[in-house]
């Protein structure tokens, strides 16, 4: 078959039925389209071509009636050329050698452009930088090493106690089923317990391995029976809040001031945003391995906090659950709260703001990376951060409630007491 042989037709592609079978009119063999006006083989068509560029004259050797079969086709050339005429082909479809090298320029061109296309679509599409993936791969590495999905240091806490005298808000929220558990938790990746008389300063300094923990004879019998319980997970909460912050990108950078106003102001927020990894939907439970560590919203009512708080933090974690968050997006979105610029005593405000900005830049980078369709995704994670600061107020108002009480404010460890509030000593 010669090099220069093109398809051609005058026939749309949408003028047959593409689901019927493609034979060839000459001598039925499978069809590879219309060939000069008529539906052929890729045979019949370099023969039709080479003959008419030819003017070749064929005689048959038989009766000049021969029947073309894909097996016999190259034993009467004459009944072939015959055939091939009858079901329509025309030589006026033969393009000339010059007109077949347009249309392999022609080919090649519509191919190169496509090509080009494809490679600007593929430089338009959204894509990481090093930095963003180093960035991501570093807070991901961070999260590993500070929460412990095994929770195999809560037994090390103050054991729960959720007997004893029932308060009015345990009392309200048993009674409703939409709020039937809550607590806040965080973990480590490595069994590490901070001394519980170092104060916050020298713990954001050194946040060293020490094998110490709260002491587990204290009184459990007032009606706060959780209260020892959920002060020593919020300490180790805070520990590991720390220690994630620490190994942000840019966060060792700025004043020991600054680190402190920052942890102090958003420790409590990305303690809720870590507690909903064990955050469970089904029940609105936090599960955090046995049943001793499933805590409840009558839980942490006995722990001195109201519905106020518990209600909307309950919701937020519903929301923040529904939205899949991948793990990359989970960290990203603890990091942007914690470097919040608007915090209070924070100095260096532009600083604190660039390092927010890069982070936010990445986010929204791996959302369009990875969820290409969801545009409001970012908007949605962003607006979280925003529910988080009237859950902080909500907090701050009932712990300075909580704490203003001797009795109560003995249970807290010194690390709660330093970064939730130094009016209490």
């Amino acid at each position: 078959m010669e090099s220069t042989v093109v398809s051609t037709s005058n026939l749309a592609p949408d003028e047959f039925d593409r689901n019927m079978p493609r034979i060839c009119g000459v001598c039925g063999d499978k069809a590879t389209g219309f060939h000069f006006n008529a539906m052929t083989c890729e045979g019949c068509k370099g023969f039709f071509r080479r003959s008419m560029k030819r003017k070749a004259a064929f005689t048959c050797p038989f009766n000049g009636s021969c029947t073309i079969t894909k097996d016999n086709r190259r034993h009467c050339q004459a009944c072939r050329l015959k055939r091939c005429v009858d079901i329509g082909m025309m030589k006026e479809f033969i393009l000339t050698d010059e007109e077949v090298q347009r249309k392999k320029d022609l080919i090649q061109r519509r191919k190169d452009e496509e090509a080009q296309r494809e490679a600007d679509k593929e430089a338009r599409r959204p894509r990481l930088s090093d930095d963003q993936s180093q960035v991501i791969a570093t807070l991901v590495d961070a999260h590993h090493k500070t929460y412990d999905d095994s929770y195999s240091d809560f037994c090390r806490f103050r054991p729960p106690v959720r007997e004893g005298p029932v308060t009015r808000s345990a009392s309200r929220a048993a009674s409703l089923h939409s709020l039937s558990d809550a607590s806040s938790d965080s973990f480590s990746h490595s069994p590490e317990s901070v001394d519980t008389k170092m104060n916050f300063n020298n713990l954001l300094m050194m946040y060293h391995e020490q094998g110490s923990s709260p002491d587990s004879s204290e009184e459990e019998g007032s009606s706060f029976s959780m209260l020892p319980h959920l002060a020593d997970l919020v300490s180790y909460s805070i520990q590991k809040v720390i220690g994630f912050a620490k190994m942000i990108p840019g966060f060792r950078e700025l004043t020991a001031e600054d680190q402190i106003a920052l942890l102090k102001s958003s420790a409590i927020e990305v303690i809720m945003l870590r507690s909903n990894q064990s955050f469970n939907l089904e029940d609105m439970s936090w599960s955090c391995g046995g049943p001793d560590y499933k805590y409840q919203v009558s839980d942490v009512t006995k722990a001195g906090h109201t519905l106020d708080l518990l209600e909307p933090l309950v919701k937020f974690q519903v929301g923040l659950k529904k939205l899949n968050l991948q793990e990359e997006e989970h960290v990203l979105l603890m990091a942007i709260c914690l470097l919040s610029p608007d915090r209070p005593g924070v100095q260096d405000h532009a600083r604190v703001e660039a390092l927010q900005d890069q982070l936010s830049e990445t986010l929204q980078a791996y959302i369009q990376l990875h969820h290409p369709a969801g545009r409001l995704l970012y908007a949605k994670m962003i607006q979280k951060l925003a529910d988080l600061r009237s859950l902080n107020e909500e907090h701050s108002k009932q712990y300075r409630s909580l704490s203003f009480q001797p009795e109560h404010s003995l249970q807290l460890t010194p690390l709660v007491l330093e970064v939730f509030g130094s009016e209490v000593s």
